[in-house]
């Protein structure tokens, strides 16, 4: 048990280095922190704004594709392009956007939603040039199945052995965070936190059932995912198309009541927010050990871990829609940012500070060990306002968390048979499956060494895919500019 304990230990300072640690001489930003947000600035000044300049366009073709109008397609590929962005915001909308928020609210302060947002706005550019690429250098399987994502750009983009090396580099991290991360046993085990957080909450069990009562939803929770994930990516891509506009169509309405119930508290919630990301102490004081890093390193971390811009996993995706156009694939993908953080992520923080939830947090609790941290925060922000609103946020992590299982699920297999071929497709999902039983057991805080490998994974993705994203910035500017010189031309 000591072993463990220590090994829980290690691993979490681990990932507080990787995401914490920064150069003197850049203020002792975080490095990975600088990189995120400059492959986006960089990105967003070679696509000239481009999610900016394309929102209106990617915002069509997401209603079209949401009436239908995008499967009459004839290209290679697998999924329709809007099914291609479902099965991405399936992955990206997720547990990370309900106990994901409240974390980095938790740690970081109101604050750290601001730097969200800051990150989805160059996130969006990013994520447009990860589709773009994905789409360009995708290529056929073994099995005839469409692989694309980082692992094929950087393999035959940047090229050689240093590109075949970030490939690989990147197939690894990937594997470590579908397996053991944040996209396989985090998700597994908030839902069956929630799941039973409700029942003890309302007495309908005891305490001493807990481990009993997350074990049995887990059982649960692996059937359902089994059942679509063995069917492959055409049955996730089938299911994902119905489900992820539900679930955050059912959170959106949830979220909505309680700011239409605050809404004279909302001015005053945006200050927080703003003010507590620049200088928390004039907001709280000295007593609340808060600092602007602390904001900017929370809120940069879990925005990542909610919308993935910059992680390399939504390109996976996009690669297996039925398109031609890295273009248009592009501006589609971007608007998985802007949905995810600006509007999901958003409506979580807005809860959460209006509601002055984030009191409860360690930050300001009097007793730490009972501070809420994660899930347990946004759905006591729930139902300090509306009777039962904890229901409402049980039901959004049942269903956020499943549909980033099936998500996540598909990048893992394609990072695999990267590495080692098409037949270890259905070894790789019965693992995925095993996986997830085991990560719905611990507790809320035994689950923090998963979420620490998940944190890890995320940045060890993330440093691959990054450079590769630098090294074709210029690519993806000149296809951007063609696209655009193309469009202005057959205007006229």
């Amino acid at each position: 048990m000591e072993f463990l304990t220590s090994l829980k230990d290690f691993v979490i300072e681990v990932a507080e280095k990787m995401w914490g640690w920064g150069p003197e001489f850049l203020g002792g930003v975080p490095l990975l922190v600088i990189l995120l947000l400059g492959t986006g600035i960089l990105l967003t000044i070679l696509t000239g704004g481009v999610q900016v300049r394309r929102f209106r366009d990617g915002f069509k073709m997401v209603m079209s594709g949401a009436m239908g109008k995008d499967k009459d397609g004839k290209e290679d590929g697998e999924l329709s392009p809007f099914q291609a962005l479902m099965t991405s915001l399936s992955a990206t909308v997720g547990n990370g956007n309900i106990a994901g928020v409240a974390t980095a609210i938790a740690l970081g302060g109101p604050g750290a939603a601001f730097w969200m947002w800051v990150t989805a706005l160059f996130g969006m550019a990013t994520k447009y040039a990860e589709a773009v690429l994905g789409v360009k250098y995708r290529r056929h399987a073994e099995d005839g199945s469409m692989a694309g994502g980082p692992m094929y750009y950087c393999e035959d983009g940047v090229g050689g052995k240093f590109g075949r090396f970030l490939g690989v580099f990147f197939a690894v991290a990937g594997i470590i965070a579908a397996l053991i991360g944040t996209g396989n046993m985090f998700q597994a085990n908030s839902m069956a936190v929630s799941f039973t957080q409700f029942f003890v909450t309302n007495e309908l069990i005891g305490e001493g059932s807990r481990m009993l009562s997350q074990g049995v939803i887990g059982v649960v929770i692996a059937v359902f995912v089994g059942m679509v994930i063995l069917g492959g990516v055409q049955r996730i891509g089938k299911v994902a198309e119905k489900l992820v506009p539900t679930m955050i169509g059912l959170y959106f309405l949830g979220a909505i009541v309680i700011i239409l119930i605050k809404i004279t508290d909302i001015p005053e919630a945006f200050m927080v927010i703003i003010k507590s990301a620049f200088d928390p102490q004039s907001i709280f004081g000295g007593a609340v050990g808060i600092g602007i890093m602390q904001a900017v390193r929370f809120g940069v971390a879990r925005g990542i871990l909610s919308n993935e811009s910059g992680l390399g996993s939504a390109p996976i995706a996009h690669a297996a829609a039925k398109t031609k156009d890295p273009v248009k694939q592009g501006q589609i993908a971007m608007m998985g940012t802007f949905i995810d953080t600006l509007v999901v992520c958003t409506l979580t923080a807005l809860v959460i500070t209006v509601t002055g939830a984030f009191r409860e947090g360690p930050l300001f609790a009097a007793d730490p060990d009972t501070a809420k941290r994660g899930i347990d925060m946004t759905m006591f922000a729930f139902n300090s306002v509306l009777p039962g609103g904890n229901i409402i946020v049980m039901i959004g992590s049942l269903l956020f968390g499943f549909s980033t299982l099936l998500g996540w699920s598909y990048y893992g297999e394609k990072c695999t048979e990267y590495l080692f071929g098409s037949r270890v497709k259905v070894p790789y999902r019965l693992l995925f499956i095993a996986f997830l039983f085991v990560g719905s057991l611990p507790t809320a805080e035994g689950i923090s060494a998963v979420v620490a490998v998940g944190d890890i994974g995320n940045a060890l993705m993330a440093v691959p895919n990054l450079i590769a994203l630098i090294f074709l910035a210029r690519e993806v500017g000149k296809i951007t500019k063609e696209y655009t010189s193309k469009k202005l031309k057959s205007a006229d």
